[in-house]
């Protein structure tokens, strides 16, 4: 039996109710999980406290009343340590980037397996920023058509810096760039630890922000 404080706490909020409760019952049953509350509304959300005992809030974008984006915006003003996760259906640029603006770490689509909903949680505990593929690609290539207009600085990246960046980009989690590249995690981590450093940045979307588009 995991401790409490072992556990990655989660709240959930997503009106849809099959897709609420499965995610629940994915994270109430898997070690080292706890779904301390599931919402329906923002307005629900707020109203509670679970958010304050929370590490992680999962969040859809589409909500009845007060969206998504909102609530995010919400969330971290009353506890700026709180990592958001948006999880929706809905990948058009304008709702990734407005995301990212209020503060979301993550943006993952309700596409993605269940394995890998688990391995974004743990990603963004860990300080990433878990983008579904397709995310990652609208990401990128909004940075990409900013360099058009402007010659990027050049970083000392190593060839399999780069390599690892550009996996990055593609929106893989950390197994899948080590499974790709014949590599190991520990490997991999210490790659993005250097590429972050190199850059002066702090995470995935800061990385690929300054590398691909400023």
């Amino acid at each position: 039996m995991i401790n409490f404080s072992e556990m990655i706490n989660i709240i959930l909020v997503e009106d849809i109710t099959d897709y609420r409760q499965a995610l629940k019952v994915l994270f109430n049953n898997t070690t080292g999980f706890r779904c301390l509350a599931d919402y329906a509304s923002a307005e629900d959300c707020l109203d509670d406290t679970a958010f304050t005992n929370a590490d992680v809030a999962i969040v859809d974008l589409q909500l009845p009343g007060v969206n998504g984006i909102e609530l995010i915006k919400t969330l971290i003003q009353k506890k700026p340590g709180l990592l958001c996760m948006i999880c929706t259906a809905y990948e058009e640029d304008e709702n990734i980037f407005n995301a990212l603006q209020v503060g979301a770490h993550g943006y993952i689509l309700k596409s993605t397996s269940p394995a890998q909903i688990l391995e974004a949680v743990i990603e963004i505990y860990n300080g990433g920023s878990p983008m579904s593929s397709q995310v990652a690609r609208k990401v990128v290539q909004s940075f990409r058509k900013q360099q058009q207009q402007s010659q990027p600085p050049a970083y000392t990246l190593t060839h399999r810096e780069e390599e690892v960046l550009d996996c990055l980009s593609k929106g893989l989690l950390y197994k899948e760039i080590a499974f790709s590249m014949s590599i190991s995690i520990e490997t991999v981590r210490r790659h993005c630890f250097n590429i972050y450093g190199k850059l002066h940045v702090s995470n995935r979307t800061e990385a690929l922000n300054k590398y691909f588009g400023k």
